[in-house]
């Protein structure tokens, strides 16, 4: 590609404001498409665009050292584990001390991209444009997996997408609540509807045990102190499953059903209040939902409760509402994708997705490492390899970073930051090496 060809840019979340500064810095020309009214996505609370799932008490379960940027360090008074609006601040801090604001245009949704003859064709409610390549950095924890059962509830159901506060969208004092789910945001809201001053009852009903993560030991944030990259993932797990079970016990000791894996073995949830809240019997644990039945819950046991509102706190869906399906396909929430950036046929090659991975410990920081290898293509000093190889590699990466984890839709994109990144720079000097052939 030469510098006269265009890209077209899609999001200015974290993953699109970190690549665009990557691109500008490289001298490549590209249009930068954001739906909002601002930049943040994910992190700007009450986002006017409808994507954002941040709720008011939200913090990160990242430490500050891990969520960096690498040319744009924290504040150093931040607490180990920020608010999401000094997320949001840091944000915007970033993007104004790299002069990337008024790039970006802003109000200006992105309703379909298709391949024709001369590239791919970009659609907004200003017309339609062609680019030689794509980047999609629209994020994926905005597209809420909405579950259904049996029955007819009488009761208010809501996503942990929507919800806000314990007073919005749903006025839940003096309620009995039920969130579903055992994930970061499930134990999260769960911890905060489960004070007594606020809710009559507060369940969580879950299909299987987890392991729930402190956020520190010994004073410390466990995410703190990386194992090195090269150490073995297996190795890592090992001894990071060994450290969590002498740290935090017997999950069916605060009340919890017994996970049927080990520490690690799933995405890890993470919290510092929910094993005290489970202690104090203030949440109350029971198993999966088999149907309503008017204004009770029937649970698979049998039991039964009566429940006024319900959070849903089951995920989100991989989406790409403007991409053609043939383009971006998607099966059980997952897209196979080379060093998750670039699909195997050459046909797509114009095509990239910058932070579509569910990364350990932080997904904020990572478009930054992939937008190296991006740029690197772009401006011709990195060649993908052939199709057959960048399959196998999907799997091989696939097995290496997913194979340990049980079999569930929330685990179809993982990978381990640093090995990710170590890898990502092994692969672009591999690139490199390609080029005399590739020419």
């Amino acid at each position: 590609m030469t510098t006269a060809q265009k890209i077209a840019l899609i999001g200015a979340g974290c993953s699109g404001f970190t690549t665009a500064k990557r691109l500008r810095d490289a001298g490549l020309a590209f249009d930068w498409f954001e739906a909002s009214d601002r930049i943040g996505g994910n992190w700007a609370y009450a986002n006017p665009n409808g994507m954002s799932s941040a709720y008011q008490s939200l913090h990160i379960d990242t430490s500050k050292t891990r969520l960096q940027f690498e040319e744009f360090p924290v504040p150093a008074d931040w607490p180990d584990f920020p608010h999401h609006s000094l997320i949001a601040a840091y944000f915007n801090a970033y993007v104004d001390h790299f002069g990337l604001r008024d790039l970006v245009r802003f109000d200006t949704p992105v309703t379909a991209v298709r391949r024709g003859g001369a590239g791919w064709d970009v659609t907004t409610p200003g017309g339609t444009a062609t680019y030689s390549h794509v980047v999609v950095a629209n994020g994926h924890h905005w597209s809420p997996n909405r579950p259904t059962w049996p029955g007819t509830f009488d009761g208010t159901i809501l996503h942990a997408h929507d919800y806000k506060t314990p007073f919005a969208p749903v006025d839940m004092i003096g309620k009995r609540v039920l969130v579903v789910g055992m994930g970061n945001s499930a134990v999260d809201i769960a911890s905060e509807l489960g004070q007594r001053a606020l809710t009559a009852r507060l369940w969580v009903s879950t299909r299987r045990g987890v392991w729930v993560l402190p956020k520190s030991l010994n004073g410390k944030p466990v995410d703190k102190t990386p194992l090195p990259a090269w150490m073995p993932l297996g190795l890592v797990r090992k001894l990071a499953a060994r450290t969590i079970i002498k740290a935090v016990g017997r999950m069916e000791d605060y009340g919890l059903p017994t996970p049927d894996h080990k520490p690690l073995e799933a995405h890890p949830t993470v919290s510092g209040e929910f094993l005290t809240r489970m202690s104090n019997g203030d949440i109350a644990i029971k198993p999966a939902i088999d149907r309503f039945d008017g204004a009770e819950v029937v649970f698979s046991d049998g039991s039964r409760e009566t429940i006024d509102v319900i959070v849903t706190a089951t995920g989100y869906n991989i989406d790409f509402p403007f991409l053609a399906p043939d383009d971006a396909p998607v099966t059980d929430n997952h897209i196979p994708l080379f060093k998750r950036m670039v699909q195997a046929e050459p046909a797509l090659h114009g095509l990239w997705f910058m932070g579509l991975a569910q990364a350990l410990p932080t997904l904020v920081n990572l478009a930054e490492q992939q937008s190296k290898l991006l740029v690197a293509y772009l401006t011709g000093r990195y060649a993908l390899p052939d199709p057959a190889t960048m399959a196998k590699a999907i799997a091989d990466d696939e097995a290496r970073y997913q194979g340990h984890y049980y079999a569930s839709r929330r685990h179809t994109m993982q990978v381990n930051f640093e090995p990710y990144v170590a890898d990502l720079v092994r692969e672009t000097a591999a690139g490199a090496r390609r080029l005399p052939r590739a020419a």
